[in-house]
């Protein structure tokens, strides 16, 4: 099993829960996934595609499947991401003992995330994305800007999309949209630096 001089800083640099990463990886390379750093963190691809990536947290460490959704659950250890996610489902850790305890399981179930991208899966198209009214008027009002929008990727027009709908009043998701107006011209998105 190869050990990846990225992965090892990764872990020389962790605090939080280096013990778990150190017993996962093995179960990780051992399913034949490529290892490398992606988003700051330890990410596991196969031909090229992100299958997994690790991710630390306070509480738990996870273990992302990027197309989790297209995975049967038998154990029902999937957990989703949050309201608005669509694809990824990740396993969370609490200890070693959960690791060690779930390794087998992992195993299978990196197994079956290989054979989705082997297969060419892809997840289902998008819903089409309902604008907050604030901001379908003022695209409807200034094309360049709808230009822009439009040219944003997909999570990038969500991502702005729920942050201007989650503000209750309307003066409040107006004020979102025109502050986020230069950044949307530029085509960034939201969290873009």
């Amino acid at each position: 099993m190869e050990q990846f001089p990225d992965v090892d800083a990764y872990l020389a640099r962790s605090n939080r829960w280096p013990d778990e990463i150190r017993v996962l990886r093995p179960v990780l390379l051992g399913a034949g996934l490529t290892e490398g750093i992606k988003w700051g963190k330890p990410c596991y691809t196969h031909g090229g595609k992100n299958v997994v990536i690790v991710q630390e947290f306070n509480d738990h460490l996870a273990l992302l499947f990027f197309k989790g959704a297209l995975l049967e659950d038998p154990a029902g250890v999937l957990v989703e991401q949050g309201p608005n996610s669509r694809a990824a489902r990740r396993i969370e850790f609490k200890s070693v003992d959960d690791v060690e305890r779930l390794s087998n399981m992992v195993a299978a179930y990196l197994s079956a995330a290989i054979a989705v991208e082997d297969e060419g899966r892809g997840l289902p198209d998008s819903p089409d994305l309902e604008l907050v009214i604030e901001l379908a008027e003022r695209l409807a009002s200034d094309p360049a800007l709808e230009a822009a929008f439009e040219s944003l990727t997909p999570g990038r027009q969500r991502q702005y999309n729920l942050y201007f709908g989650d503000a209750k009043r309307t003066e409040t998701r107006t004020g979102r949209v025109e502050k986020c107006v230069p950044r949307i011209l530029e085509g960034k998105g939201l969290r873009d630096r």
